[in-house]
């Protein structure tokens, strides 16, 4: 089974030859006559599509997600993804980067809360007509610009991101769960992006850095009472029930997506013995990860 797939591999894959540099590609979406799918592999890039035009699923980590209408999808380099159309022809607009292209200015506050580098987000997206008109605009710019003599283009294709990542943010508005400027929103705010920045996991032989409540804490510099007094008040959950959803959410994305065993995926993600993985995995979904791998999806 592929398991991955390089940037300039895609770009020369569907018809648009070789990218100037290896580090960004933007093209558009052309017409295609017949139905057409992409198979589920992690590529070493990150990407930003507008989907014009055509129906399909797009599966992702353990996800279906029915595509009627206009869809902004948002693809992180780790987690394996897939697309088949139903009906219709694509248009639309990709923007395809690597991480080198990335800079600390597209990780403020604001934009890495963005379906595009926040782990468990929602990438799929369905923007109105007026925001498919905007968007299309900022595409169009940025195609204009990467084909310019410009010295600057790069660092102007960065701003023109941010802008469709801002873009996004409108359209998936974050629920207020605290009041922000508090040390308790602060501290809740670094332990969940600490969280969700351990995943989506790349390989069986590395197991996450940080799986206890005590781990967690002792990063943060804080006392794990402590920590958990304040993800309480201002979250709901405890420490233990945010890791545990996230164990549990990976789980079952490696479980449904990867060809890793049962006994590698539990112990990627810290658990040293199979038998107590499987009891974790049971005890939080109701069925072993065995009978989970086995079932059908159900799309969403």
């Amino acid at each position: 089974m592929k398991s991955s797939e390089a940037i300039a591999e895609y770009y020369r894959q569907h018809g648009h030859g070789h990218p100037d540099t290896g580090q960004v590609a933007i093209y558009r979406i052309r017409e295609v006559a017949q139905p057409v799918s992409f198979p589920h592999v992690r590529r070493d890039f990150y990407k930003i599509k507008l989907l014009c035009n055509a129906q399909g699923i797009l599966s992702y980590a353990n996800h279906r997600v029915v595509v009627q209408s206009c869809a902004l999808v948002f693809v992180n380099p780790l987690i394996p993804y897939s697309w088949e159309r139903t009906a219709g022809s694509e248009t639309g607009y990709a923007c395809l980067f690597t991480e080198d292209f990335i800079t600390q200015q597209l990780k403020t506050a604001s934009v890495a809360s963005s379906p595009l580098f926040r782990a468990g987000g929602n990438p799929v997206l369905f923007p109105p007509p007026e925001v498919v008109s905007r968007l299309s605009g900022l595409f169009e710019q940025c195609l204009a610009e990467i084909q310019s003599s410009y010295a600057h283009k790069y660092d102007l294709l960065r701003n023109y991101l941010q802008l469709i990542l801002h873009e996004s943010l409108k359209l998936a508005p974050e629920p207020a769960l605290y009041q922000p400027g508090t040390s308790a929103a602060r501290l809740s705010s670094q332990f969940l992006e600490l969280l969700e920045r351990q995943f989506p996991l790349l390989s069986p032989h590395s197991p996450l850095p940080l799986k206890t409540a005590q781990e967690f804490a002792g990063h943060l510099g804080v006392h794990p009472n402590h920590l958990n007094k304040v993800l309480k008040e201002t979250t709901g959950l405890t420490t233990t029930r945010h890791i545990a959803s996230k164990l549990v959410e990976e789980a079952k994305a490696l479980l449904r997506n990867s060809n890793w065993s049962v006994a590698e995926i539990g112990y990627c993600l810290g658990f040293e013995h199979a038998s107590n993985f499987n009891s974790f995995f049971k005890k939080n979904t109701g069925q072993p990860p065995n009978q989970y791998r086995r079932q059908p999806e159900v799309l969403s």
